[in-house]
């Protein structure tokens, strides 16, 4: 009760500030809270100028930092508030007004115990860039060394928990005043958001994630990553080398700087077809900001607080959902679409064939140079309701750094396309991960993993089994009636299919030896 009227008087607030930009839109679509909203537009009746997406943008700007980043996770679903209102709020900018120099100082020095002094030759009070849960400063080692250092927000976690525990109450009340709106996953997305900004907010995981992606690129003198400083990294502050280069998106620059455009977009093209598909591991905040052209022709990337994975699985299925797009292969598109269990199985692969094909046409019948694959996924997401599809939030954020992504590549090289000078890299490495070999190797260690997961399972059921006959734990009447009669023709026990997966895999290992 407490945590309702809480969120409740927080949500009116909200909603005022919604309705003050004429915003409300967002809370009557959804039906949260019908009351609120009346209130709220009774006590702030305005006018705002611009379209939907661009008032809402202006209003989440203003709730704060917590709504800067529910809004950019909103900008991936298209399928939820269409597509020219996701767009609007993809250009939601994550800037704040810096927070003051001996604020700065001062997290540093409680961070490590230490006055600032003791840490850096120089450091400059003044912010080079302020975001919603940190700001950069400049700075210079002992050693001469030159760095960027990452300051959180003074109270950021406080500010932040109060308003996700809004956004998961609201996220409920969703659920369950709107079941048809469950196959959107409201209250896994602002998990998902949570765990996200969880993690950003522990700076030792972006370090973590940069050194990752460096490793990842350890061979490629194309993509660059910042060394971490460790020793001056911690929960709160991290520091790592300083990135001297131009924006992705300064053509006039670069090309003064003597670099040729379409070649450093296809560096970039490159770097990203290597994050997503070779690694399943990739940069998922890709603006201008954070992408810079270097001296000598590299990529140099900043800022690695949000990122994405995908696994081999997922990779496969999109590398062959884009390939067959990018061939106008209709049918096979929506046939990925089933294998991957995206769509229901008792849906018409046939209707899902001409939706697909009904989605693409119009766009890639486009001049070569503006074509969006980012636009196709996101409507593709748009169609989710007739076909019951689910959302996917591993492809949500994909989708969104896919839109960035283009629309950097469009402002550097307006000629040309990134996923045209990326599709002989997506055909290779597609070529390679359907060889027998390589699809043998793969089912070989999935068994290897079951069999490792093997006594655990068998402790769980063990442990169930217990609980059952204790009596603290009892069977629905329809459980115990299928129980009774058995398991289907169609499907053996799980019994019998560990002991298929187990000889399967003994076999396997007897002739490869």
């Amino acid at each position: 009760m407490i945590r309702s009227l809480r969120n409740i008087a927080r949500l009116l607030g909200i909603a005022r500030t919604l309705a003050r930009h004429d915003a409300l839109f967002l809370l009557e679509t959804l039906g949260v809270a019908p009351a609120v909203v009346v209130a709220a537009r009774f006590l702030s009746q305005r006018s705002a100028e611009g379209r939907p997406g661009q008032r809402l943008a202006r209003a989440l700007e203003e709730a704060g930092p917590s709504f800067i980043k529910l809004g950019q996770a909103l900008s991936t679903r298209s399928d939820l508030l269409g597509e020219e209102m996701a767009a609007d709020l993809s250009d939601l900018q994550d800037r704040l007004p810096p927070f003051s120099g001996v604020q700065a100082r001062a997290a540093i020095a409680a961070e490590f115990d230490q006055p600032v002094a003791d840490l850096f030759e120089r450091f400059d009070d003044e912010a080079v860039a302020a975001a919603s849960i940190a700001q950069v400063h400049f700075a210079v080692t002992p050693d001469g060394d030159e760095v960027a250092v990452k300051v959180l927000r003074p109270g950021i976690e406080d500010a932040f928990a109060r308003d996700l525990d809004l956004f998961l109450w609201v996220a409920e009340l969703l659920e369950a005043a709107r079941p048809d709106l469950r196959r959107l996953r409201p209250v896994a997305s602002v998990r998902t958001l949570a765990e996200t900004v969880e993690m950003e907010m522990d700076l030792r995981f972006e370090a973590a994630a940069a050194v990752e992606l460096a490793e990842n690129f350890t061979d490629d003198e194309t993509f660059a990553v910042p060394e971490v400083d460790w020793p001056r990294t911690g929960r709160r502050v991290m520091t790592t080398a300083r990135i001297a280069g131009l924006p992705l998106d300064d053509r006039d620059d670069i090309i003064a700087a003597g670099h040729e455009p379409q070649e450093v977009l296809s560096k970039a093209a490159a770097a990203f077809f290597k994050q997503v598909f070779r690694d399943g591991f990739f940069h998922g905040d890709l603006h201008p900001g954070n992408l810079f052209v270097q001296a000598d022709g590299s990529i140099g990337a900043v800022d690695f607080g949000i990122m994405g994975r995908l696994d081999k699985a997922t990779r496969r299925h999109l590398g062959e959902l884009l390939l067959a797009f990018l061939g106008r292969d209709y049918r096979r598109a929506a046939e990925v679409h089933f294998e991957a269990g995206w769509v229901p199985r008792h849906k018409s692969v046939d209707s899902f064939t001409q939706a697909c094909r009904s989605i693409a046409e119009p766009i890639l019948d486009r001049p070569q140079n503006e074509i969006s694959m980012a636009r196709l996924l996101a409507q593709l997401f748009q169609v989710t309701e007739t076909f019951q599809m689910e959302a996917q939030p591993q492809l949500l954020l994909l989708q969104k750094t896919m839109l960035v992504a283009e629309g950097t590549g469009r402002k550097l090289a307006p000629e040309a396309n990134m996923w045209m000078l990326a599709r002989p890299l997506i055909e290779e490495w597609m070529s390679e991960t359907l060889t027998p070999e390589t699809q043998m190797r793969e089912t070989v260690d999935g068994m290897a993993s079951a069999l490792r997961r093997l006594p655990n399972l068998l402790d769980g059921v063990q442990e169930s089994a217990s609980l059952l006959a204790s009596g603290r734990v009892k069977l629905h009447p329809d459980t115990i009636d299928a129980l009774r009669a058995g398991p289907t023709p169609t499907r053996p026990p799980v019994t019998s299919w560990l002991w298929i997966v187990a000889i399967v895999f003994i076999m396997v290992v007897m002739l490869a030896v």
